[in-house]
Formats: C-alpha cells, structure tokens, sequence
C-alpha cells in the first residue's frame, strides 16, 4: 500500500508496489454486438469448472478488427466520478457484468513528482487494453484486448523534474462477466511520490480514504432491522454519506436511498428506512464526501425478515401453496413470479404485463441469462396461455420464435451457451418452443417447430448421458442448483418419456444431494461453484425455499427463479428424504460419492446440530475457480458458518472468481474421515501467499482461541479449527471479527466439528487441549492426533492414512452412499472421533 505523504491526497510508492491513486472518469459505454455469425460448437457435454475457452465471437472479432491502433485523442476535461485510492485491491479495478456485448471505457489522471529528469519503470497488466499520455504525448499503447485474460508488458515512461500529468485510457469489451482492470506496479529501486490532482482538503481525503477502507455491516444480518454500518476511526468533523442498496437481481433495482451524516466521533451510522428493503443479500453503495473528494465503497450485507424458520407445512401439497402466494405477492419481478400469480390466482394485471413486458425486453435482446427466463415464459404460454390476451400471446410467440437456442444458429450476442447449467435451459427452451410451436418456423435457422424439438431431445440426450455418468460440475451450488431446476422441472412437466423420465431421476439425485447437506432449514456443504451470497447468507440463496417446500423447514425468499415452476408442477421429491435432513439426537451420518468430470470427491459428515463437508483430492495445486473445498454448518443460527480457503483476490469485497472469500486461488490437498478435515496448502506461488478462516461471528453462541485452537458453539453444534501457522483474529477493518488468518507460506488445517450440551461441549474442549498436531514444512505432511485415538495423516501428494492405514477415497460414482450411520450397525464400523 502507498504511504501518504503528510497530509492525504500524496503518497510514496515503493518499488514492487502498484500506483493505485487516481482520479477516475463516469464509465463510457456503448453496444457493440459485431455481425451476427454461428459460432463454433465446442460443447463436447464434458464440463468443468471454470472460464471456458470459447474463440472470438463476433463482437470480440469486430473489436480486435477496429479498435487496437486507432487513434485516440486525450479527454482531461471530464467529471470526476469517483477517486481510486490506496485500499485493499492493487488494480484499478472496474470488473463487472454486462448481459449484452458492450465497448466500456474509462479515464484515470493522476501527478507523478520527479527530483530530476529521467525514466520510471513499470510493470503494466490489464485485462482490456492501455494507452498512456505523459505531459500529453502518448507514450505507451498495450491493446492485447484478450477476453478475461491478463495480460502484462514493461514499460518505461519518460519523467521531467517536478510534477507530470499522467493521463491513462482503460478500455475493454464487455462480454458478460468480465474482468476490467489496469495495474502499474513500480520497478526500479527508487520511490515515486504520487499526487492526485484534484482540489480537496487533504487531511479530509485522508480520513475518508481510511473511512473506505474500515467500513462494515454492524451484523452477519439484519432481521427487521436497518442497516447499521461500522468504523474504526470515526470522522472528526461531520461528514455527509449517501446510502444506495441494490437487489442482487438481475435488473440491479435500487431498494432505497438515505442521504445523510456520519456524525464527528461516531464509530457507527445507522440507515434509517433500510429496515424495509426486505429479505436478500443486498449490495450496498457507500459515498462519503462531496464533489471532487467524493469516495465509494461497495459492499453487501444480508436483510431477513425474521430469523425464525417459517412454520412446516403438513404436506408437500400444503407448502407449495404456501410457498406460491409467497411468490406472487413477494417474488422478484421475474418471470417466475407471474407464474406464480396465475398459479395461485392471486396476481395484479398491471405487474404481471409490466414484468412480462421486461422479459420479452431481456429475450429480444439476446441478452446473457435470457435461456433462464426464458423456459418459464414457455410454460406460462403452455399452461396459461388461454388466460393470456392476443397480443401478449402473439409478442410470445414472435419472441420465442425469433431467439437464438444455439451456437449453430447466427447471432452477435454474449450468451453463454457452454456451461452445464446454460446447456441444459438452451436445450429445453428448444424443445419446448418446438412442441408450443411444431408449425410455425424458427427464424434463425430456419427449422420448423418439429424439427427444432427433435434436435432438442437428441442433444439433450447428450447433456444425460454426461451428467448421469459423472454427476454435475456445479456439485451442490446454492446459486446453481436453481438454475438446473429450471430445465429439470420443466423437462419433467412439458417432454414426453424418456426424457422427462431422466428428469425426474436427476431430481430425485439433486433433492437428495440437498437432503443430506441441509442442516437447520439451510442448505450448506461444499460446492462446485460458490459466490459470497451463497456463502454467507445461507436462508437467502435461491437454493434455500426448495428445501423449506420439499422438506417442511426453512425460509421463503423472493427467488423465483424455478420455485413456481417445482410448486406448479407435478414433480414430488422422494419419499424418505427427510431422515436424512433432519437427525435425532445422537445420530451421525457420513456419506461419500462423486461429482463432475473432474472427480469432485464429496465427503459429508452431520449430526443433528453440526456439519461438516469437504471435496477432497480435487484440482490440488492448480488455480481454483468457484470450488468451495471445506464448509462447516451449525444448527443454533441460520448464519452459524466457517470455512477455511485461499483469497483469490485483495479485496474483500471484490467479484473476482475466484473471490476474497469463494473459491480458492490455489486449491488445496484436503481430507475427510468421519468428523475430521485435513486441508495442506501451498500459496507460495501465488501473490496472496497466506490463506484464512471465515467466521460467521452472529451466529455463535461462543467464540474461543484456546492452546491454538479457534473453537465456536452455535446452539448444540461445536466446531474447532487449527492451523500450524498460528492463527491471528482479524480485528479492525473490512473483515473484523469475521477473519481468522494464518501465516504465510505452507500450512496445514484441522477441521473438527461436535454436537451436544455443554458437558459434551466442554469435553470437546479438553480433549482438543490433549491432541497434538505437527506439520511438516518441508514434506508438506500434516499429522493430526486426537487425545486416544490414531492418527491421521496427510501429505501434500496424496497419500492419506487413519492410524497407519491408507485410506483411499472408492466411492467415485455420482450417487452418494452412506458409509457411516451410527443408527445401523452394519454403518458404524468406525465410530467419529469428536462428534
């Protein structure tokens, strides 16, 4: 981080650090879609995690074709939008999503003092493309324009004695999620004294720049209540602040604005009228200050309307009902919400054509995510139509008609059409147009109806064939798991046999993956793709209503996603899922299987107020993307969370995938037996060479540090984590309370979790007093002896033993198998070791 120079608004960088203080522009933007083309078909149905390279499409092709080289004239006259100031990130970052192909760019000013003449070394990386104005003259032009790919050069910029205007355009094309960032780290061996040029109260910029770097939700979450921020410093003089909090939606809807005043020496601001905002996990968007000194923070924080679980149902019947009014009257303004509205007859005309006239908008745009909504508004044509007037139905139809279902069909758009959720909602939007539609013809390739739908039932007999095999990439995702929703149930209500069969039997796959990893009302566990949202606000993730309608305890939200179409249609979870959700006192269960093609390996183990899940021996070494690796749930709060990864990124707040908190820059070597995780990491080689422990601080009754040990209760649910680098509590900052770090270089982790009273809980604490843990730098082995029992070790290759003996982990098919259940005898071989 730059180190001011006296008063705020000057900094030294050293060498090896990034020059991250800047004034920025309002972001440029415009569409750019290219000329429509097919693009190439590289879905083999084998997928993976993570980005996938996909070629040029037509935009990129139309951009890499026009805009590197051309000539740009220099813009200094533009408002200031905001200030980037030294924090937690190293990039001047603006990584964002956009659903439809668009140029996006920005300019950033900033003064470089020099003592003498003479030149200063950079190392420049962007994803998108740099030029450079010193004093005016152009002097670097670096246009790599790769999508979502870093790319660095050295540069060398010419400096005279005194103060130099530094002038630097930032571009890109937006494709969807897209990666948007400049960075300039300082080489040589001598420091560069930066200023930003702008006229502000210097020890004011100071002190909101600190203010923007400190700021944090008071709460893991606000149940009726408003917002409440925190500070380490407060302010010394009053301070005015503006409030924005943003739905996670899709549209992005502003949910309410306070203009106020963070009072010289208060520590903490209050929100007055957030309280009405409503259940989410809500973006916050922070302004402290006015006019050119003006700073933003961005960050989220989770809203619930009452932390009680609803009340069960009596029957699957009864909570779909339920959980339908809920949707119409509460649900996101999505598609899905209209179908719950006729479903249930409970709907107001004006928001259901307002809503509908927005999704027409979304599909005729071919923007990204539109296969979501788009299989809904089928089955609303299909099973409402008759209530729909002429002209909504027809404007159906020429939508449905002129969309563009797959890569081999022209298009200039950023649809992603090569990921396991998005293959399955393309192939079912295409096969239930056809059959709503077998006569009329589809305007992009020219097929009719039938023959859109055979092709439809052919390649979805492929994504099957791929998904029964190996089970599913996005293994047990809270965000994910609704998506596969939307084309399983519709599948199940609208296809004939034998592909609604195979939808069914995929359900009943997936609602047992959620039986066995819910605990409390809230779907938790390891996952193959993971967002902060899914991670930290476990009852409002889409994921979470499916578990309360299917298995008669949890919370209601407003996704509408594919919850209508599970409550307006037939389709019934297995009978007997809910022993495995709910356990009595006493049992614990331990189950084990495979998911996706690359072997994510599942261990879960539960009891009736803790949890414990893993993907063990998965990826180990290589980059990680949005694969969660260790979770621990426990029963006595909603929020009662910890899980231990790599920071994929500085930021605490970023969107980065992987993330600060989802996902893992570098994937560990983890193990799992019954109620114990081993996790050996090795982030030598990455920039963030330290990894850390989340703590889901509300949600627990006790939070201890004793003899190395991080210990937490929540209700009858315990757990323990060690780490052979010591681990330090994070105390002021984004982060505190919440964060658990340990050293840098390699580690190793020891998860435990227990269950029981406070006997039992103050015998977890003495027996992990008396266990012993030693780790091997060198070796990268870590041995973990719980007080009585054997030990058990694990290596950094691989190898994984339980008192010497070698445990491989067989259970590779998709299907979890119980392997523990202390209830049958035949299960219960090897007892836990704490819980």
């Amino acid at each position: 981080m730059a180190i001011p120079v006296g008063a705020g608004g000057a900094y030294v960088v050293s060498p090896g650090q990034s020059l991250t203080s800047w004034v920025v522009s309002p972001r440029v933007e415009s569409f750019f879609p290219g000329e429509p083309a097919p693009a190439e078909d590289r879905v083999g149905y084998r997928f993976v995690n993570g980005f996938v390279d996909v070629g040029d499409l037509p935009c990129r092709k139309a951009f890499r074709a026009t805009m590197p080289g051309r000539s740009i004239e220099p813009e200094t006259d533009w408002p200031v939008d905001h200030l980037n100031l030294p924090g937690s990130n190293r990039r001047v970052e603006f990584t964002g999503f956009w659903h439809v192909p668009t140029h996006v760019r920005r300019w950033l000013r900033s003064i470089w003092r020099a003592d003498a003449d003479g030149t200063v070394e950079l190392l420049l990386r962007t994803c998108g493309g740099v030029r450079v104005w010193v004093n005016g003259i152009e002097r670097v032009r670096f246009e790599p324009f790769l999508r979502n790919v870093e790319s660095e050069t050295r540069v060398r910029l010419p400096l005279l004695a005194g103060d130099n205007e530094i002038l630097v355009h930032s571009e890109d094309l937006a494709e969807r999620d897209t990666v948007w960032f400049v960075e300039m780290e300082l080489g040589g061996d001598m420091p560069l004294t930066v200023l930003l040029p702008v006229a502000v109260d210097r020890d004011a910029l100071a002190r909101l720049e600190a203010l923007a770097r400190q700021v944090r939700p008071a709460r893991d979450v606000f149940a009726g209540a408003p917002l409440e921020l925190l500070f380490d410093t407060p302010p010394g003089v009053d301070l005015p602040v503006e409030v924005r909090i943003v739905s996670h939606g899709h549209d992005r809807s502003c949910l309410a604005v306070s203009e106020t005043v963070l009072g010289a020496g208060e520590p903490r601001l209050v929100v007055a009228g957030s309280e009405r905002v409503g259940s989410g996990y809500h973006g916050v968007r922070l302004s402290l200050g006015t006019g050119a000194g003006k700073v933003t923070r961005a960050f989220d924080a989770a809203f619930i309307d009452d932390l009680a679980p609803a009340p069960p149902g009596a029957t699957l019947a009864e909570r779909k009902r339920r959980a339908l009014r809920f949707a119409a009257r509460r649900g996101a303004p999505r598609i899905g919400r209209v179908l719950a509205m006729l479903a249930s007859d409970d709907g107001e005309p004006a928001a259901m054509a307002a809503i509908v006239d927005a999704t027409l908008a979304t599909i005729d745009r071919a923007e990204d995510c539109s296969d979501f909504v788009m299989v809904p508004l089928l089955w609303l044509a299909g099973a409402h139509g008759d209530r729909l007037s002429a002209s909504t139905a027809d404007r159906i139809r020429a939508a449905v008609l002129a969309y563009r279902y797959w890569v081999d069909e022209p298009g200039n758009d950023t649809m992603w059409f090569w990921s396991e959720n998005h293959v399955l909602c393309f192939h079912a939007s295409q096969l239930i147009a056809g059959r709503l539609y077998p006569d009329d013809r589809f305007l992009r390739s020219g097929r009719s109806g039938r023959e859109q739908a055979a092709l439809a039932e052919e390649r979805l007999g492929r994504w099957f064939d791929s998904v029964e095999a190996h089970g599913l990439a996005e293994w047990n995702s809270a965000a994910y798991y609704p998506i596969d929703f939307i084309g399983l149930l519709a599948l199940h209500r609208w296809a004939d046999a034998p592909i609604a069969d195979r939808a069914g039997a995929m359900l009943d796959r997936i609602f047992t993956m959620i039986a066995l990893h819910t605990l409390a009302g809230v779907p938790a566990g390891s996952q193959g793709r993971a967002y902060d949202k899914e991670l930290r606000a476990g009852p409002l993730t889409e994921l979470a209503p499916f578990a309360t309608v299917a298995f008669g305890r949890g919370w209601l939200n407003g996704g509408v996603a594919a919850l209508p179409m599970f409550c307006a249609g037939p389709y019934a979870p297995p009978a007997g899922l809910a022993d495995l959700v709910d356990l009595a006192p006493g049992r614990s269960i331990e189950a084990r299987y495979a998911q996706g093609l690359e072997s994510g390996k599942l261990v879960l183990f539960k009891t009736e107020a803790a949890q414990l899940s893993t993907v063990v021996d998965h990826r180990t070494g290589k980059p990680g993307h949005q694969q969660h690796v260790l979770d621990i749930r426990l029963a006595g709060h909603p929020m009662a969370r910890l899980w231990v990864n790599h920071p994929g990124e500085d930021d605490p707040w970023g969107t980065r995938r992987p993330s600060y908190w989802a996902g893992s820059g570098i994937l560990p070597r983890v193990a799992q037996h019954r109620d114990v995780a081993l996790l050996v990491a090795d982030p030598r080689a990455a920039r963030i060479r330290w990894t850390h422990a989340y703590v889901g601080r509300d949600g627990m009754d006790e939070i201890l540090i004793e003899d190395g040990w991080l210990i937490v209760r929540s209700g009858r649910g315990f757990a323990a984590l060690h780490a052979s680098n010591g681990l330090a509590p994070v105390e002021s900052g984004a982060t505190a309370g919440h964060e658990v770090r340990t050293g840098e270089g390699p580690v190793g982790w020891v998860a435990v979790i227990g269950s029981g009273d406070a006997h039992a809980f103050g015998a977890f604490r003495t027996r992990l007093r008396a266990s012993t843990v030693t780790f091997d730098r060198e070796a990268l082995r870590l041995d973990f002896s719980p007080d009585g029992r054997e030990t058990l070790s694990l290596a950094y290759d691989g190898a994984f033993s339980v008192g010497g003996r070698r445990v491989a982990f067989d259970h590779t098919g998709p299907i979890p198998v119980l392997t523990h259940d202390s209830a049958d005898p035949r299960l219960d071989a090897f007892p836990p070791f704490f819980a």
